[in-house]
């Protein structure tokens, strides 16, 4: 294990012997001039070290004006302090520096040892569009107006864009925050108001904000602008409230029933109460991530938190409750205990991707969100961490520009899988003690993994820290191979070995063979999950499994423990007996199915058997089990569809498979449908528009109930929102120019952005290669809001293959407007055009193409994203061949499947 001393080496850090340790921060926004100036008075400590007559803080975009300190000496008495001398220094010289994004303050003379200092700072800075910092959105009032709001996005690096500060995770303070603003808006920061006054002349008033409790800078947060609220207060007596655009507010009502619910559900788990007085949630018009737990204030993109009581599906309301269960999870994980630093992301994200799920299924147990995690979260990790491109879970930082790169799958999904199947090993009374004892001790402040893994051991007895290190510190994860089987009546003995699982198969290293994981072993049989449990530490293990006569074990149970399994024949032939029965359960039938097109894949199973495996689930209904079908479908429909034989007859056999599917679930909704029959329905229909769009009956209905939905958008029984992006999708397959402006019409007409998305998810699946770049241009138009301007693009890329190639020729040529419309925004806005536009290609040639223009076009803060891209498909290419050389290129073989 790394110590702290050799972690923190090469670290890119400002001073530590001059420390704040309160800001109070004066904004005046002006919201038609996009500007805002302001007056930060820092209170300092300095150590006994100090030998420099500058101070030195982070700033980025910022004019300064003029900064000055006083020190507070301390006396020996009480009489003394009220008597100390306040001496001002003026700052002689004010440098920034753009590449460090730090500004210094020079004095005439060297900064006192061991003093307080009070520090004020006058500057300005600017409302950017570039959705960080303190920066502007448009929206459109319920008079049909265009007005602009400002709000923040600090997380990870631009609290400094809005106020001058050491912007680093673990220097917190104190702050407290006043904003003078316009009389007619509202405005709102992390804690309740302490006064509100109108100041003169009568067109501006001044709010000033209760302390906050000390925290990092990155959980600061303030909004300015018009809102409508619906609010409700906790068991435990939390004032909660949602606010919306203005007429909006029965929009809130869904995601305040989650928080006031999933808030106390917190508050019982960790057994410490919620710390602050209050919580708001804002719905953001413009957004570059899905939401930020700001510290009692959460901002939010508006689809991630306001649901049509009347328009929302399934998936939205599922999808509003997750995402405010997890920014919910990290007012105790991320904001009471902070990481040390941004290398233990994954402490705040992947235990709030874990709790996301434990407060929804919580909330909703019928949701069966265990299940969904791990054809989810699981399978998104899986994906990423099984390239050579991936990164270790404690991944190091040096320049804390580094951590964009990091907020994946891997910082979330793996590092949720990860907390996952720690709670599997120590069982829920110790994980959950563990927990509280973390929360408590470390209250208010920093942590490291290791921290975490010593409280988790002092509640279970288990060695967690030599278990969990090769999970946390190296790359990817382990494939657990069958070498060896006995089977007598009452037992059956297995013996495993482990190795690194890599999506395309690559040879190992004689280096890389040697590298293990800590495994819990954990088997279930049709009597249910076996209480023994072992660990496979070393290369090689044997475990032997009670059994029923004839009967069959399933390795993972549960799917807890973030791994490939490779069974033998005669372990999936008993297996089928338990898919065909459902005697497995839906997380395990899924991911059956899952690990055999990885190992097919990666060259370590034949083709013909994973399709033969495929027909085990001719009857299956379960939407779990039908989420891994739709992934292998569509991972081979990608690949295939590069040559054209294999394509024509796997296209035949996937129509066949989900018009059987359609013939249980139908288009119609049924009374008794339950949460996951309603998803299920809506991922039938689209794969309806993936393989049978040219099917008559299914062309005829889908263009029946988009007529219907055309005449009366509130027509939610002909067209609910569950299906309305694969219906418009089926109705542009089949039609041409009209079909395409009907689609493009409901944009303006739709009454909110989740069904704005529609159309852009859609559009880009007409046939017409004219149309597919009007698509295009249309994304880069400005009409489309820069958060979802790249949903058209990978519309048109996923399209066909044709819109794949348009789509790369159109990035290629509009590289540069793109690149200035994302400017220095969040870096995932980069990084989704990418994988948009460049995506989905299957030959080394094309990957070799990208590579050279990003060569020759640089994006560094992409630099891992486009690496993954192209690794995937150079496996992609690999896949291919593989397929080309096997049965399936033959018509023979598919006619006996």
């Amino acid at each position: 294990m790394a110590s702290s001393t050799d972690k923190a080496a090469g670290r890119v850090l400002l001073p530590t012997n001059i420390n704040p340790s309160r800001y109070d921060i004066k904004l005046t926004p002006d919201l038609t001039a996009f500007t805002f100036a302001g007056v930060t008075t820092i209170e300092l400590t300095t150590g006994n070290d100090v030998s420099t007559s500058s101070i030195i803080l982070h700033a980025k975009e910022l004019c300064f004006a003029s900064a000055s300190y006083t020190t507070i000496k301390k006396g020996s008495g009480p009489a003394a302090e009220e008597e100390a001398e306040q001496e001002v220094h003026e700052a002689e010289e004010i440098s920034t520096n753009v590449k460090t994004t730090t500004v210094s303050f020079g004095f005439a003379n060297p900064i006192p040892p061991n003093a307080t200092l009070v520090l004020t700072i006058h500057y300005s800075g600017f409302l950017n569009n570039q959705m960080a910092g303190f920066y502007r959105s448009s929206y459109t009032d319920i008079h049909g107006t265009k007005k602009i709001m400002a709000s923040t996005q600090f997380e990870s690096l631009d609290a400094r864009r809005a106020f001058p500060c050491i912007d680093e995770p673990a220097r917190k303070a104190v702050f407290g925050v006043t904003l003078i603003v316009p009389k007619e808006l509202d405005a709102f920061s992390n804690m309740p108001e302490l006064s509100h006054k109108t100041l003169e002349g009568g067109r501006k008033k001044e709010l000033k904000f209760l302390d906050t409790p000390i925290m990092s800078t990155y959980l600061l947060a303030f909004v300015v602008g018009e809102f409508d609220y619906v609010q409700a207060q906790t068991s435990h007596g939390v004032l909660v409230r949602v606010y919306t655009p203005p007429g909006k507010s029965e929009a809130g009502v869904f995601a305040l029933h989650c928080a006031t619910k999933s808030l106390d559900a917190y508050d019982d788990f960790f057994g410490i109460p919620y710390p602050l007085p209050k919580l708001d949630m804002v719905a953001i018009p413009e957004f570059a991530a899905g939401a930020m737990e700001n510290w009692g204030l959460v901002t939010y993109r508006e689809v991630d938190l306001l649901i049509d009581p009347t328009k929302a599906s399934s998936n939205q309301k599922q999808r509003v409750c997750t995402v405010v269960t997890h920014e919910l999870a990290h007012q105790w994980f991320g904001n009471l205990v902070t990481m040390a630093w941004w290398d233990d992301l994954w402490l705040n994200e992947g235990f709030a991707s874990w709790a996301e799920n434990w407060a929804a299924d919580h909330l909703y147990p019928q949701w069966s969100m265990w299940d969904q995690f791990t054809t989810g979260h699981l399978s998104a990790a899986m994906r990423l961490d099984a390239l050579k491109s991936s990164h270790p879970i404690q991944v190091p930082i040096h320049h804390a520009e580094e951590v964009e790169e990091v907020f994946d799958a891997i910082s979330y999904c793996k590092g949720g899988s990860v907390v996952k199947m720690i709670r599997a090993v120590l069982g829920m009374k110790a994980f959950q003690k563990g927990l509280g004892n973390y929360m408590k001790k470390f209250a208010y402040g920093n942590t490291e993994t290791f921290d975490l893994w010593k409280a988790w051991e002092d509640s279970s007895g288990l060695p967690v820290q030599e278990m969990m290190a090769s999970w946390t510190e190296q790359m990817g994860f382990p494939l657990v191979t069958v070498t060896d089987e006995t089977w007598e009546n009452d037992k059956v003995t297995l013996t495993l070995e482990q190795e690194w699982f890599l999506s395309d198969g690559s040879p190992l290293s004689d280096e890389d063979k040697e590298k293990k994981w800590c495994i819990p072993i954990l088997t279930c049989t049709e009597e249910g999950t076996q209480q023994d449990m072992i660990f496979m530490r070393e290369k090689t293990a044997t475990v032997t499994v009670p059994l029923l006569k004839g009967g069959w074990v399933k390795l993972n149970a549960g799917q807890d423990v973030p791994m490939r399994v490779k069974v033998t024949s005669t372990m999936i032939d008993r297996l089928s007996v338990g898919i065909e029965s459902k005697t497995l359960l839906p997380a395990d039938r899924a991911a059956l199915l899952s690990d055999a097109y990885a190992l097919v894949k990666a060259g370590k199973m034949q083709p013909e058997g994973l399709i033969k495996l495929l027909s085990s689930y001719k009857n299956e209904d379960s939407y779990i089990v039908w989420e891994s079908i739709s992934a292998v479908l569509g991972g081979l429909d990608a690949v295939m569809s590069d040559d054209p034989v294999m394509s024509k007859n796997f296209s035949a056999l996937a129509k066949k498979i989900v018009l059987g599917l359609l013939g249980q679930v139908g288009w119609e909704a049924k009374s008794d449908d339950g949460h996951l029959d309603v998803l299920l329905r809506g991922m039938m229909i689209g794969l309806l528009s993936t393989f049978c769009y040219d099917d008559a009956s299914v062309a005829a209905e889908a263009l029946k109930r988009f007529h219907a939905f055309q005449a009366d958008h509130s027509d939610m029984k002909s067209l609910p929102s569950d299906m309305r992006s694969s219906v418009f999708k089926i109705v542009l397959k089949n039609g041409g120019a009209k079909e395409y402006q009907d689609v493009k019409a409901y944009f303006d007409q739709a009454s909110d952005n989740a069904e704005r998305k529609h159309v852009l998810a859609s559009l880009g699946h007409t046939p017409d290669p004219k149309l597919k770049t009007a698509t295009l241009e249309w994304a880069i138009s400005g009409e489309i809001k820069l958060q979802d301007f790249f949903y058209p693009m990978g519309a048109v890329r996923s399209s066909s293959n044709e819109g794949r190639s348009i789509a790369w020729d159109f990035m290629q040529k509009n590289f540069n407007p793109i690149k200035a419309m994302i400017g220095n925004a969040n870096a995932s806005l980069m990084d989704a055009v990418i994988v948009s536009c460049a995506g989905g290609f299957c030959s080394d040639e094309k990957a070799n193409e990208i590579d050279a223009f990003f060569k020759a076009n640089p994006v560094p803060r992409s630099s891992r994203k486009i690496q993954q891209t192209l690794e995937n498909m150079r496996s992609n290419a690999k896949f291919l061949a593989l397929l080309q050389n096997s049965d399936l290129k033959s018509d023979e073989f598919w006619s006996t499947v």
